[in-house]
């Protein structure tokens, strides 16, 4: 047989050449083709999202340092359900603009079903426990437990909350598509999405800035200024020349502003101590200069001085320089307390540099209550280190809240060291407090957080509901002692919570602080957040409210009165909250 000899293959003409190659060319991707950006867009409806939203919303629930009624309740989880989503969402957006590897779409579709499914589970499970969760909390203050209706209203007002603040991110993803998508056409989509994501963020803050934060700036201004000049009924002009506002006295009535007036018409009276010590008492002084009695804060310290002189307040045995809460208010029963301990022989002076709320005051006047304290503290005391030292009358220094973190700030201690003043009582010092911060860090080891000894207590101390530190211990020329609650959000919040867990969680934990209370991830510092605004709405004794029958045993331990521990049991008894 003979072997055949295939035909040759005739070669290929240059217009099939052509054609194979621009067959080939239109199967294979172009480069370009292969390096463009797919949209970096969320799913309509993420199941992660709903995940994630759903822990927050249940970590929510969870106690805190005080109760939190059905609407800061329903506020902070639906707040806190949007913040989860949009975390979640925010992480798949960047990953596909990163162009990471993504599963098939069959098994994504799987998990958005069974992540959304869970997290429905994690808020009807923690829906159970949301009243025992906070009748824990109540349990611990002695308040009654929460209402039937609490749990249904806190679910409703997150459901709206969340609406609201997804139809705010609505708006602006729509203003980023806006800005993005002309860019597109003649920039890199990647280019785009940045510059788009950069213009939707700017004109968001300049709204925010430059009309809510300003608006609501001359709202609150203009509210508590109203509020601030309204003379009350109730308080009356005093007739006595010696007291702060009468026709004699160099500061006039009408510019005391509101809480100064109640200060000064609620003064404890000689009657007052002549009956509780039945036997020879002073009358006590207060003076009070308002936010309208002069106009920067040296000309208001001078006139408190002209003032002090007038009336005789370096005659008594005690003074204080007092700076009041960002209203202005002064508590009662710190004050009071001290006029009793020492039968009268106390006068104490305080200047306004704020009728706002103190939160507001912070951060639309920062610095009024230290200009304010310095002034005050500077003019006082160059009169008083001029007096002689046997024939003076001790100086101390007092604030809550505000008051204490103005009062702390005014104080430069080499500029007193030679001649220190005697003491100095800060109430509810709020946690940008500088000195009570360092205190606080460097406390001695195993000094728990919330009630911290520092070094031997010569010099600075911290007490609470049941106990002052180094107690019994000598003092030295210069005593500073800190009231603090450990259930006090408003001296405990930092900025660290959303990392980190606080050493005031750690066991033992302070007597007010539930143990239910756990630490969770950005969670827990928007709870303490809220707190903060909660604080005032306890009983008296927990949180940001400072009982009188405490401030007792703080000016016993300060000012070294003479009484007697039954003298102490009768007047706790008297200012029994």
């Amino acid at each position: 047989m003979t072997a055949t000899t295939p035909p040759p293959v005739p070669p290929a003409s240059p217009s099939a050449a052509t054609s194979a190659a621009g067959t080939s060319a239109a199967a294979a991707p172009s480069p370009s083709a292969a390096a463009t950006v797919r949209p970096a867009r969320p799913p309509a409806i993420s199941g992660s999202g709903i995940l994630l939203g759903s822990l927050f919303f249940a970590a929510s629930l969870t106690p805190s340092l005080v109760p939190r009624s059905a609407e800061m309740q329903g506020l902070l989880g639906g707040a806190l359900f949007a913040i989860g989503y949009a975390i979640a969402v925010s992480i798949l957006i960047a990953w596909r603009w990163l162009q990471l590897y993504e599963p098939p779409r069959r098994y994504s579709r799987r998990w958005a079903l069974a992540a959304a499914v869970i997290g429905i589970a994690v808020v009807a499970l923690t829906l159970t426990r949301v009243a025992d969760w906070q009748d824990a909390v109540r349990a611990v203050m002695a308040m009654p437990p929460v209402e039937e209706t609490h749990t249904p209203l806190v679910l409703a007002i997150a459901g709206a909350t969340a609406t609201a603040l997804f139809a705010l991110v609505w708006l602006m993803r729509r203003l980023f598509r806006l800005i993005k998508w002309p860019l597109e056409r003649v920039i890199t989509p990647r280019l785009a999405f940045v510059l788009g994501l950069a213009g939707a963020s700017g004109a968001a803050l300049l709204v925010v800035d430059g009309l809510v934060i300003r608006t609501t700036f001359e709202m609150l201004d203009r509210s508590y200024a109203a509020l601030d000049t309204l003379i009350e009924p109730d308080t009356a002009k005093p007739a006595d020349p010696s007291a702060t506002g009468s026709a004699a006295s160099l500061v006039p009535w009408g510019t005391l502003g509101r809480d100064g007036r109640r200060f000064i018409d609620r003064r404890t009276t000689e009657a007052d101590l002549a009956a509780f010590w039945n036997g020879p008492v002073s009358a006590p002084l207060r003076v009070y200069v308002g936010l309208g009695s002069a106009d920067e804060p040296k000309e208001r310290a001078e006139l408190a001085l002209a003032e002090m002189l007038r009336t005789g307040a370096f005659d008594r045995d005690v003074l204080v320089l007092a700076l009041p809460t960002g209203t202005g208010f002064m508590d009662p029963g710190a004050i009071a307390t001290l006029e009793y301990l020492h039968r009268g022989s106390v006068s104490t002076v305080a200047v306004q540099y704020s009728y706002m709320q103190s939160p507001f005051s912070l951060i639309f006047e920062p610095d009024a209550g230290t200009e304010t304290g310095r002034a005050l503290l500077s003019t006082v005391y160059d009169h008083w280190t001029q007096m002689p030292r046997e024939s003076r009358p001790r100086l101390y220094l007092y604030g809550l809240s505000l008051g204490a973190y103005s009062s702390e700030r005014s104080v430069r201690l080499y500029e007193v060291v030679g001649d220190p003043f005697n003491g100095a009582l800060w109430a509810g010092p709020p946690f940008v407090s500088p000195i009570h911060h360092d205190v606080t860090m460097n406390r001695n080891p195993g000094s728990p957080m919330w009630l911290p000894a520092f070094e031997n207590g010569a010099v600075v101390r911290t007490m609470n509901q049941e106990t002052i530190t180094s107690d019994g211990e000598p003092w030295g020329p210069l005593r500073i002692l800190y009231f603090q609650h450990a259930s006090d959000a408003i001296v405990f919040f930092d900025y660290t919570l959303f990392w980190r867990r606080p050493d005031w969680l750690v066991a033992p934990r302070g007597p007010d602080v539930t143990d239910t209370m756990r630490w969770w991830p950005i969670v827990t510092a928007l709870q303490v957040a809220a707190d903060m605004m909660l604080a005032t709405h306890v009983p008296r004794g927990y949180g940001h409210e400072y009982a009188a029958s405490r401030y007792i045993d703080a000016w016993v331990t300060l000012t070294d009165p003479d009484v007697t521990p039954a003298d102490i049991a009768r007047l706790k008894a008297r200012f029994d909250d």
